[in-house]
């Protein structure tokens, strides 16, 4: 009997995290393409966005690993999830970026799946503010104050970063395609920091772009560690010490050093896991409360959870 061995996939002599190899407790549960992930810390909730013909397009499942439930209403192509958290409730947002009739959108839903509202008009790809439209929205990122963060898009005709009010007016709104300051090829993930920073995996440049929250203002960007592969996704770690980069095509996650106040400078690269061939992480989410990594793997079609040591 061939018994099987865990190496850890971790460089270097200390590790920060080891894989839940217990997570989620069912794996068969994966129907589709797992693209994107997302933790309610405060419910200890894990929501992942699949597609596929005939698949549930968002799967539910306890921080322990257990399926809860799924829904599939209204979500054609979900690329990018996020759990938004207030003191009344808390629903999900999705980016959709099918072109069906539901697609160009980003949605907001109960953590049962109901569609509470949608952002874009439905089915039409476009540039305008009002009404507001996207093509190919590739994810949001939500702050507790309901102020909102879109990257847009996933390839289409707008590659811009858009700062939301509460009421979905525009705020401010930067990026044009090219590879200037403050340009995007493909703005693919999006986060903000504790220090007021809004960082946008910048993936089509191999660059992550850095900006004010409350002007817009460019603060700096990253390119020293994407020379190999763009970065995918961004996500802080729950004490904003290490940013969590996702490569897809050289199946990595980087683990690099945040800024302090002040300068931006360049990346540096602390640790990073090296996962197995043809995983493809496309998107990660963190766990604020225990801080435990969540990667959506497009090829290995699994989330996988890691957890910190």
């Amino acid at each position: 009997v061939l018994k099987a061995e865990y190496i850890s996939p971790w460089k270097g002599e200390q590790q920060m995290f080891k894989l839940d190899i217990g997570w989620p407790k069912t794996p068969e549960d994966f129907t589709g393409q797992t693209f994107c992930v997302a933790v309610d810390s405060l419910h200890g909730l894990v929501y992942v966005g699949q597609r596929g013909d005939n698949v549930p397009k968002v799967l539910v499942f306890s921080k322990e690993g257990y399926f809860l439930h799924s829904w599939n209403d209204t979500v054609e192509m979900p690329h990018g999830i996020f759990v938004w958290n207030t003191e009344t409730g808390s629903s999900v947002w999705i980016t959709d970026v099918g072109t069906g009739k539901y697609g160009h959108t980003v949605k907001q839903y109960s953590p049962l799946g109901k569609l509470l509202q949608v952002l874009g008009t439905p089915g039409n790809a476009g540039s305008s503010l009002i009404p507001l439209q996207f093509d190919q929205p590739a994810e949001i990122f939500v702050e507790e104050t309901g102020e909102v963060y879109v990257v847009d898009g996933d390839g289409g005709m707008n590659n811009r970063l858009l700062k939301l009010s509460d009421d979905y007016k525009e705020i401010w709104l930067t990026g044009t395609n090219g590879s200037g300051i403050g340009q995007f090829k493909i703005p693919h993930s999006v986060t903000v920091d504790a220090f007021g920073r809004v960082w946008v995996a910048d993936r089509g440049n191999k660059r992550i772009q850095v900006f004010d929250k409350v002007t817009g203002e460019w603060l700096g960007s990253w390119s020293g560690c994407f020379s190999e592969d763009g970065p995918y996704s961004v996500r802080f770690t729950a004490d904003y010490k290490y940013l969590i980069v996702a490569q897809l095509n050289i199946n990595r996650l980087a683990i690099l050093a945040a800024p302090p106040v002040g300068s931006i400078g360049d990346c540096v690269m602390v640790h990073s896991v090296q996962l197995a061939d043809e995983t493809k992480p496309h998107l990660v989410d963190v766990d604020m409360k225990s801080g435990a990594v969540y990667v959506a793997e497009i090829g290995a079609q699994q989330v996988q959870k890691y957890v910190p040591l």
